[in-house]
Parts: structure tokens; C-alpha cells; sequence
């Protein structure tokens, strides 16, 4: 690899992937000599302050250094990368996009995209053993985070012998599924649990969809500055009596953040793609403008469109 000044960017409103991701690429990144920036336009989330290298993330790229690599992780597509993509002067430098995403656009000169992969750090434990970077402690940890976040825990679909094979090795050189558990799962700020009291006041369950809209307002009321739901969207997709979940979240900027979860047999990446986004089959995601009532009203007939289509039985479930 002979860049020198490398740029790791993950998505906005970052999760346990995002960051772990982050971090693993820029250990990587200086065991082989490089000089690595690690940006998110949302920056780090303190319950991730464990990660080595979690207090390297910027919000902004150092506009005085001239890349010659970016190094792209658990992007879907060109979008998610926020400011941190769109400022950089043409042309753009090679870019190595790695993602889990099955709607991931390619728009990397390399892609190593593996839909079947749990997550984006599993897939770079195989990179990094291919380049010979050294599995260290904290290396280790960052990988770990990945999997164990993206997979709530090794309990999603798509989690195979393989998958626990890695988190193993991982384990094997120091990194603490416990710490990785307790951080990344279940410790929440108070914040977030005022987040979730003001969705679920609001949450609606129509024809298999159960959502909720959450307001600006609402959220500057509790100080809630995070632009994820904090898996409130996971909570109402584990509803008896609903197949599909929606949160819709209105930032301080007016866009609208909406989170999106199903069930097997059904399907939200198709869905997320429609409204401009993409994700997994089972978890998606997407950004609308507002207002918030115009995009909730688009979602809510959108959801409830997509559940009839899936509930039919000549819809091809194999897709």
C-alpha cells in the first residue's frame, strides 16, 4: 500500500460498527506507517470511549493535508459519508469502500462489499489477516465491537459458525465481550431514555406497522443530541401484532432521520432504497426533508404499501 496520508470516514449518526470499523482502520493503518485521519461528521459516542483511538475522531477532515487515500467503512453510499466526502476537492482520492450493505452502490475504486458478512468489522478481520496486520488487544476490541453491536449480540439472522469463529480468535488476544456487551448494548444515557418515553407515547400500530415521530422540539426539550433512536426502532419491530417498525427523528436542521426494521419474511432494504437510503433486508435506514408530518405521511403509506406487497403470496420471499 503505498498511500501516505490516509482519510478513514465512516457514516453519520455512527454506531457500534461505525466506530469499531473506524478504529480498527486507523490501528491498521498505523502499524503499516501510515498517517491516518479518522472523521465523522457526528463524531465518537461516549459509550465508545474504550476504543483506542475513539478520541481521534474528528468531525472535520484537516483541509491542509493531501490525501491520497480514503478509506471508507460501513458506508452504504456516497451520501452517508456526510460533509466529511463532499468537501473534498476533485478529484477525489482512491477510495477503498468496505460495507456489509446489500445496497451498497460500488462507488469505491475498490470494493470489498459482503452482504452475507454480520458486519463491516468482520469483514475487515479478514482484510487485516491478508495484510498482516498484527490481531492486538485493543485491535482486537475494536473488531469485536462490530460484531457483537450489529449483530445485538450474535442474535440477528446471518450469524454463522464463522461468525462466532471470529469473535472467539478475538476473544483469544484480550478483547472483552463483556466490556464490548455492557457499552455497547445496554448502557444508555438518561437522555436517551427520555428519547424513548417521548417515542412511545407517540407510537402507532396500523396493518402490521408500528411507528413513531419524534419532533425537534421534543428532542431539544430533553437535549437529546445523538441522530440515531438509540435501538427504539429494534424495540417496536419486537411487537407481537407488527411485521414492520418506523422512527422518524426531525434534526435540529430540519432533515428527517428514519429508522427502519423488520421481521422475516419481510424486507425494509427495497423500501430504504425507494426513499433515497439502503440498508439490510431486516434493518435500513434513510434521510428525508421535512417537514416532519409530510415525510411521516410518506413513510406510514410506503410501510404499509411494502407489508401488502410481502404479504402476498406470489411475492418472492427469496429476494
Amino acid at each position: 500500500m503505498r498511500a501516505t496520508h490516509v482519510l478513514a470516514i465512516t457514516h453519520v449518526g455512527p454506531d457500534g460498527d461505525a466506530l469499531g470499523s473506524l478504529t480498527a482502520v486507523g490501528q491498521a493503518m498505523q502499524q503499516l506507517g501510515k498517517r491516518v485521519t479518522l472523521v465523522c461528521d457526528d463524531g465518537s459516542l461516549n459509550r465508545f470511549k474504550y476504543l483506542a483511538l475513539s478520541d481521534r475522531i474528528q468531525t472535520e477532515r484537516e483541509s491542509n493535508i493531501p490525501y491520497d487515500l480514503l478509506f471508507v467503512v460501513d458506508c452504504g453510499d456516497e451520501t452517508r459519508m456526510g460533509k466529511a466526502f463532499t468537501t473534498l476537492p476533485n478529484p477525489k482520492p482512491f477510495i477503498i469502500n468496505v460495507d456489509h450493505h446489500i445496497t451498497n452502490t460500488l462507488f469505491g475504486d475498490i470494493n470489498l462489499v459482503d452482504p452475507e458478512a454480520t458486519s463491516t468489522t468482520e469483514i475487515l478481520y479478514s482484510l487485516f489477516a491478508d495484510l498482516g496486520i498484527s490481531l492486538t488487544t485493543d485491535l482486537a476490541l475494536s473488531l469485536l465491537t462490530g460484531l457483537v453491536t450489529d449483530t445485538l449480540g450474535f442474535r440477528t439472522v446471518g450469524v454463522t459458525a464463522r461468525t462466532m469463529k471470529i469473535a472467539s480468535n478475538l476473544m483469544e488476544v484480550g478483547a472483552d465481550l463483556s466490556l464490548v456487551t455492557m457499552q455497547g448494548l445496554n448502557s444508555k444515557p438518561f437522555a436517551t431514555l427520555q428519547m424513548w418515553r417521548t417515542g412511545l407515547n407517540k407510537t402507532r400500530l396500523e396493518s402490521g406497522l408500528i411507528w413513531t415521530s419524534i419532533s425537534k422540539r421534543d428532542l431539544g426539550a430533553i437535549h437529546y443530541t445523538s441522530s440515531g433512536s438509540a435501538g427504539l426502532v429494534n424495540l417496536l419491530a419486537n411487537v407481537d401484532e407488527a411485521v414492520m417498525s418506523a422512527v422518524l427523528m426531525e434534526m435540529q436542521d430540519g432533515s428527517i432521520r428514519v429508522g427502519l426494521r423488520c421481521r422475516p419474511p419481510y424486507s425494509v432494504s427495497e423500501l430504504a432504497v425507494n426513499l433515497g437510503g439502503g440498508g439490510h433486508p431486516l434493518a435500513a435506514g434513510c434521510t428525508l426533508d421535512g417537514p416532519l408530518a409530510r415525510a411521516e405521511s410518506l413513510v406510514v403509506d410506503m410501510c404499509k404499501e411494502m407489508i401488502q406487497q410481502q404479504s402476498s403470496p406470489l411475492h418472492d420471499r427469496s429476494r
